[in-house]
C-alpha cells in the first residue's frame, strides 16, 4: 500500500477498462474503481479487475447512518478488495461501525481491506469550505482535525491533499496512510481540483500513496504517462 500509485479508473464501462489496460499486459496495477463505473458495471468488475491480479482501491466514499454503513461494508468486505473508503463527517460512530462491517464481512483467512476516511476534498477550496459548509477554520485544521477523529475511529488513514499529509503523519505517526489525488505534472491542467501537486512535491511531503486519473486515462499515451507518473513519484532520474 505505502508509495503506491494508483490509476483512477475514470470509465462507465468494462469494455472501456478493458482497452485502456490493454498496452499494460501482464503488468500488475493499483486500481481504483469509483462510482462511475462501480454502479454502471456492479461487483462483477472487481472480480475480473482482481483475477487479472490487481489491487483494488474501491472509492465509494460511504457515508449514511451507522447500521447503513455498516452493512454495506459487511457486503463490500467480501469483494476482496484492497481499500475502501468512508466520509469523515459521519462520525466516529459511523466509521466504527464501518470497521466492524469490514471485520464481520472479510472471509475467513482473507486480510480485511484497509479503509480510510475522505477528508476535505481537493475539489474543495477554502472559500468553498467556509461559505457553503459553514466551516469557520482553514482547511488544513478542518482536514487535520478529520483525521484525528478517523484514527480515533481505528481507520486506517485518510484521504487528502499533498499539503496536509506532513503535518497528518507529524501529528499521527508515519503508520497512518495519506492518500491523495489531485496530482498532475507541472504541465496538466489541473481541471476541477483545486489542491493539485506534483508526484515529485507530494513524494517529498512523505506521502502514503498518490491517485492519478485523467491525466493518465486521458491521455493520448496512457501508458507512456502512468509510468512517466510514476518514475517522477519513485524519484527515478529521466
Amino acid at each position: 500500500m505505502k508509495n503506491s500509485l494508483i490509476i483512477a479508473l475514470d470509465f462507465a464501462t468494462k469494455k472501456e477498462v478493458i482497452e485502456f489496460l490493454k498496452p499494460f499486459g501482464s503488468e500488475s496495477l493499483f486500481l481504483k474503481v469509483g462510482m462511475e463505473l462501480f454502479y454502471q458495471e456492479g461487483p462483477a468488475i472487481i472480480e475480473e479487475l482482481k483475477a487479472s491480479n490487481h489491487q483494488i482501491f474501491l472509492d465509494l466514499k460511504l457515508h449514511d447512518i451507522p447500521n447503513t454503513v455498516n452493512k454495506a461494508m459487511r457486503g463490500l468486505a467480501r469483494l476482496g478488495c484492497d481499500l475502501v473508503n468512508v466520509h469523515a463527517a459521519g462520525g466516529k460512530e459511523m466509521m466504527v461501525a464501518a470497521l466492524e462491517g469490514l471485520y464481520a464481512g472479510t472471509p475467513a483467512g482473507n486480510k480485511r481491506p484497509k479503509c480510510i476516511a475522505v477528508t476535505q476534498l481537493t475539489s474543495t477550496s477554502q472559500q468553498q469550505m467556509q461559505t457553503e459548509q459553514l466551516v469557520p477554520v482553514s482547511i488544513e485544521k478542518s482536514v487535520l482535525h478529520y483525521a484525528s477523529i478517523a484514527q480515533q475511529s481505528g481507520l486506517d488513514g485518510v484521504v487528502c491533499s499533498t499539503w496536509e499529509s506532513k503535518k497528518i503523519q507529524h501529528s499521527l505517526g508515519n503508520a497512518f496512510l495519506t492518500v491523495t489525488p489531485g496530482i498532475r505534472i507541472r504541465t496538466d491542467d489541473a481541471q476541477d481540483q483545486k489542491r493539485v501537486a506534483t508526484p515529485e512535491i507530494a513524494r517529498a511531503e512523505g506521502v502514503s500513496a498518490i491517485v492519478v486519473g485523467r491525466p493518465i486515462t486521458k491521455a493520448n499515451d496512457p501508458f507512456q504517462n502512468y509510468h512517466t507518473f510514476k518514475k517522477a513519484w519513485e524519484g527515478v532520474l529521466q
